[in-house]
């Protein structure tokens, strides 16, 4: 099968990041982290929207009952649907910000963390209930990145990017076990977000690697899309059925980036996504 990337949402983000659908709304959400903006775009009527979150946002995924769970710089906070805010989890801690994250098919949002100097074993990954108890997972991450599970749940995967791995474990309950390789990239390029279809496989955006990878149950590389831009970020089904794969991208730290460098991509009919879970809180 080939697929040719086409334009969504043309943009300039910094930092687009976290392609998620919202089912109940018929919408993509993603962001840019470095502008401090949430994005919806409906593909169906072309409507998009842009709303500023006051500090520099990691992911934004949908909650069960509307509205908006948001990985901030100083925490994660909770949009109602008429746009007030509240803090579930405030952890300030000097240095450092959210960055991607995921919900568990139980309704738990796993969110990750980093410092802005890329420290090694600087950032976090955690569990956050939808009460907001938070349970660490990881405390030695450098940058936190794609996080998804398995079509039956037993499985997790995600990217610590420095690494140059995606790795994958055992789930029990609210626990994960038994990290271990899944797949140890080659480049060019360092993995980052990521999502899982329902064969199983597990499709890999390419930081400077200009591609989505895809890669079977077992580890192996499949397909390879290539991009027009160097730096893609994450990656998602959505759309009707679940068939089209939209990915993200960033022009930051770029001296001369492609025109499309920031803008929301789409490969239509690129394969058969997983329904997503929203936020139980």
């Amino acid at each position: 099968m080939r697929t040719s990337p086409e334009v969504a949402v043309r943009a300039e983000a910094e930092l687009g990041e976290g392609p998620t659908w919202d089912p109940a709304a018929g919408r993509l959400i993603w962001v840019d982290i470095l502008s401090s903006r949430v994005h919806t775009y409906d593909p169906s009527t072309g409507r998009r929207t842009v709303m500023a979150t006051g500090q520099h946002v990691g992911a934004a995924k949908p909650r069960a009952g509307g509205g908006l769970v948001v990985v901030l710089r100083d925490g994660t906070g909770l949009y109602d649907a008429d746009g007030s805010f509240s803090w579930l989890v405030h952890d300030p801690a000097p240095g450092r910000r959210g960055n991607d994250a995921a919900v568990a098919p139980d309704g738990a949002l796993w969110a990750g963390t980093m410092r802005y100097d890329e420290a090694e074993a600087g950032g976090t990954l955690s569990r956050i209930a939808p009460d907001g108890t938070v349970s660490p997972v990881l405390d030695s991450v450098t940058v936190s990145n794609g996080t998804g599970w398995s079509p039956d749940g037993r499985l997790m995967y995600y990217t610590d990017t420095p690494t140059r791995r995606v790795d994958v474990f055992d789930v029990d309950g609210e626990r994960v076990l038994n990290r271990r390789p899944f797949v140890a990239t080659e480049r060019p390029g360092w993995p980052d977000g990521l999502t899982v279809d329902a064969e199983g496989c597990v499709w890999v955006a390419f930081w400077d690697g200009a591609s989505v990878r895809r890669y079977t149950p077992d580890g192996r590389l499949d397909r390879v899309v290539e991009l027009p831009v160097r730096r893609p970020t994450a990656c998602a089904f959505g759309g009707s059925g679940l068939r089209d794969l939209y990915v993200s991208t960033a022009r930051t730290g770029l001296d001369a980036p492609h025109p499309l460098s920031g803008s929301l991509l789409v490969l239509p009919d690129a394969g058969q996504g997983l329904p997503g879970t929203p936020f139980a809180g």
